[in-house]
């Protein structure tokens, strides 16, 4: 599978099939003995001639393909002749690998940048500078939206598509708005499933961080840490003496957090000041797992001074029944990982644009595929 943010280039081999290739995004080369990809790698040589080429998606599956029949024959030692004539046929005709499938990644409908919310006086002004020059998806605007009014809400879109910044947005925003100096305590904790994301999103927020400082010529007030059970006692002891205003967890560590002995004073800020709780891949919380983080959730909400804003994200949730029944069914779930009511209003899908304006319609591609459409019906520009 390749994704890229421009379609394949063309060649003249069956120019109506390879059309279709770049409409659907997936290809059966089959019955085309001018168009099967030889299994060789290729040369450095080759290489450096076609750096000022187009890309071509069919010499990128050639040369994977090249690469990975090299490394597998790398392998094979057999001495009798005729075991050996069938493994190299087999090697030959690619039944070690599939017929290859290509994606675009999907094309977000923008509705402008963070500024203009700014400026409408949807969003606290400090957030223009932290997120200056960044467009906004329209699920994202809907999302902050959501958040900045202190609605619950769950983000359902694709990879890529920003939803850890309809969170960071809404925190953000409401600690910008909480007055100066902020309040002590932990105002967000955010959970993750993996390690791997919450070093991801500490980054990101160091980003933020940076573009305030370039554009105020002053230190970014809000802090954030990372608890991951990594972190050595030093480090622990600096989160009891300054809790952060955004903790970055994993639901594990943040079980331990609240229910072992230590960090009592970071158990307490969290308890004390929480107002946002978010869990990052929702889909991930299901069965035992799931019964533990709902328990986990309905003791912070349970012990917190302040109503809780709950806000999930997730790429992968339901794919099947209308619209209206997905956002049902999401809704339904986060309720029970919750424990309070969300309705589907709450639940924020993206909207898709198209990729490829000029497309050839349903009807040309099927007359591609048959074989008896003309290159113009089949063809695409990109």
């Amino acid at each position: 599978m390749v994704e890229g943010e421009t379609g394949p280039t063309v060649s003249p081999c069956s120019e109506a099939k390879r059309a279709l290739v770049t409409a659907v995004c997936s290809c059966r080369l089959d019955n085309n003995a001018d168009c099967r990809l030889p299994l060789h790698p290729i040369t450095f040589e080759e290489r450096s001639a076609r750096k000022s080429q187009q890309m071509d998606i069919f010499e990128v599956h050639r040369r994977i393909m090249g690469d990975y029949a090299s490394y597998i024959r790398s392998f094979v030692s057999i001495s009798d002749d005729e075991m050996r004539k069938r493994v190299e046929q087999h090697l030959n005709d690619g039944h070690l690998w599939p017929e290859p499938l290509l994606t675009f990644n999907p094309s977000f409908a923008k509705v402008g940048r963070i500024e203009e919310l700014v400026a409408s006086g949807v969003l606290a002004a400090p957030l223009g500078d932290a997120f200056r020059g960044y467009e906004l998806f329209e699920h994202q605007l809907e999302a902050i939206q959501l958040g900045a009014a202190g609605n619950d809400f769950v983000v359902t879109s694709g990879t890529g598509s920003g939803k850890s910044l309809t969170y960071i947005a809404a925190i953000f925003d409401h600690l910008f708005k909480s007055g100066t100096p902020m309040p002590n305590g932990v105002t967000a904790v955010i959970v993750y499933p993996l390690n791997a994301l919450v070093n991801s999103q500490e980054e990101e927020l160091r980003r933020y961080a940076e573009n305030y400082q370039k554009s105020r010529g002053e230190k970014f007030p809000i802090r954030f840490a990372k608890f991951t059970g990594q972190e050595d006692k030093a480090r622990r002891d600096e989160l009891e003496a300054e809790p952060p205003h955004i903790l970055l967890t994993n639901y594990m560590m943040l079980e331990l957090l609240l229910t072992r002995g230590g960090q009592r004073t970071l158990r307490e800020a969290i308890y004390d000041e929480v107002r946002f709780l978010v869990f990052d891949e929702l889909h991930t919380y299901r069965g035992r797992q799931g019964a533990d983080v709902g328990l986990l959730i309905r003791r912070i909400r349970a012990r917190a001074k302040h109503p809780v804003v709950c806000i999930g994200t997730s790429a992968t949730m339901i794919s099947v029944g209308t619209i209206a029944e997905q956002k049902q069914q999401v809704a339904k779930v986060a309720e029970q990982l919750f424990g309070k009511p969300f309705k589907p209003e709450a639940v924020v899908r993206e909207t898709l644009v198209a990729r490829f304006p000029g497309a050839p319609k349903p009807d040309a591609l099927l007359r591609a595929k048959a074989g008896s459409g003309s290159e113009a019906d089949c063809c695409i520009a990109v």
